[in-house]
């Protein structure tokens, strides 16, 4: 295989190796410096162990073409992601079973001989409504004695934000993508209630823990404790004492805005105008012959249900933890594949992040998407937002060759609400200067009243 390769951003930071796109596959690099812990991952059952459960991705070994990389020792090609989702986008329960899933690992490795070296939550995707974990070359040999040197990553990438989440605000999550190594625990300390300090879990892992990093700093303790000695058997207690911490933690989706939309009383469809929707919605994706779509505001799922049984990929975004839990608890309920609930804001989109602004992907850079479906959003982001119909025409245009779209007239009584309580600064909301905004960019291939409701329905391709 020769390799003109692309290398990916995020896997500069690991010294054994790098990840890179080769004619849309992504492949990694894996330098002879690892030699001895990959042969101990395979030679002592952990990597088969770990598949056979479906926590970590295959792969399969490739062969090394290119002298100008210097101490390549082997290429592998590892299963496939669909797509890439970051922490800072799951909502609690996905976090939460990420969480789960890097203590089992790491259990599993202990029995093995092995440890994980790092515990980032960027190392955990999401396929088929499960979380699996991506990086091979995150194991290497146990050393006994040797405390997890994963520990403190652990509680900064997934103790810290499921604490914040649960006890203090959902949508603290977000500071996940401002903290890209992890919420500081001396921060999450500082923000958690005084009831917290009640629990000796919380007491260990976060308020001590954080005492004794401001010890380090103060006094410079590192040497002194590095030196001290952890048996195995301590490390699967404090394993096990995270797990059940974890487990106790909850986060329950009620007053948020949206999580329960679609029901009758709260929004303005009728049964008639609600199937009729849905049937023009299959009918357009049908016209599309969309394999990935994405469904921008799709609540708690229902039209992203729609494209997903006629054998679609699905990236199903929405602004509410609500509605999110609620998709993601109905996925796993009903074991559903191909359909990822994540977090937007179309407002203020994902970002690149991290180093040069390139270690992690905007959300337009992840894309595109055959099929873009923004139904029951445009009124939000033009009345609530302020955001004018050319504005909107440009985003979508970035995101995928087709758009099915739905526009709400001013009279609806979902706009009326947007209305209620400020001026109305909207002369330019009406269908006219909507398709307007939007001919410049799409033709617009069908457009259809929706029964029963004043909202059109419309089927656009993208001219680029």
């Amino acid at each position: 295989m020769k390799t003109k390769k692309n290398n990916i951003k995020s896997s500069f930071r690991d010294p054994n190796g790098f990840v890179f796109n080769y004619k849309g596959s992504v492949y990694r690099y894996i330098n002879e410096a690892y030699k001895s812990d990959y042969d101990l991952f395979l030679s002592s059952g952990l990597y088969k162990r770990l598949v056979a459960k479906e926590c970590i991705v295959s792969f399969d070994e490739a062969k090394v073409s290119d002298p100008s990389v210097k101490d390549a020792w082997k290429i592998i090609k590892p299963q496939q992601i669909p797509f890439i989702s970051y922490p800072y986008e799951w909502c609690f329960s996905m976090l939460k079973d990420a969480a789960l899933l890097t203590l089992d690992i790491q259990r599993l490795a202990l029995k093995h001989g092995m440890s994980l070296k790092d515990a980032s939550a960027f190392n955990i995707q999401f396929v088929n409504g499960k979380p699996i974990h991506i990086d091979s070359l995150s194991f290497e040999k146990y050393d006994v004695g040797k405390p997890w040197v994963a520990y403190k990553q652990f509680i900064e990438h997934f103790l810290s934000p499921l604490l914040l989440m649960s006890m203090v605000d959902v949508r603290l999550n977000r500071l996940s993508s401002i903290f890209l190594d992890g919420i500081p625990v001396d921060l999450t300390a500082s923000m958690l209630p005084f009831k917290s300090k009640l629990n000796i879990s919380h007491l260990i892992h976060i308020f001590a823990h954080a005492k004794t990093q401001k010890q380090y700093a103060d006094k410079k303790l590192g040497k002194t404790l590095d030196k001290r000695a952890v048996s195995l058997q301590s490390i699967l207690g404090m394993l096990d004492d995270l797990e059940r911490t974890i487990k106790k933690l909850s986060w329950t989706p009620e007053g948020t805005q949206w999580n329960d939309y679609y029901e009758e009383d709260k929004n303005n469809y009728n049964d008639e105008s609600m199937m009729h929707k849905a049937e023009l919605v299959e009918k357009f994706l049908k016209k599309t012959k969309a394999k990935h779509v994405w469904d921008m505001g799709a609540n708690t799922g229902f039209f992203s249900n729609v494209a997903l049984k006629l054998g679609t990929n699905v990236l199903s975004f929405d602004i509410d933890y609500g509605a999110l839990e609620k998709n993601y608890h109905d996925i796993k309920t009903n074991t559903k594949k191909n359909i990822l609930p994540l977090f937007s804001d179309l407002a203020n989109p994902t970002p690149s992040v991290g180093w040069e602004n390139a270690e992690r992907q905007s959300l337009f850079e992840r894309g595109p998407a055959d099929t873009v479906m923004a139904l029951a959003l445009i009124h939000h982001l033009a009345i609530s937002n302020n955001v004018p119909f050319p504005y909107l025409a440009t985003c979508f245009a970035k995101m995928g060759k087709y758009l099915i779209v739905e526009f709400i007239d001013k009279q609806d009584s979902q706009v009326q609400i947007l209305l209620a309580n400020r001026k109305d600064i909207f002369p330019n909301y009406t269908k006219k200067d909507f398709e307007q905004a939007f001919l410049p960019y799409y033709t617009i291939k069908e457009s259809v009243s929706i029964k029963g409701s004043k909202r059109t329905l419309y089927l656009m391709e993208n001219k680029k």
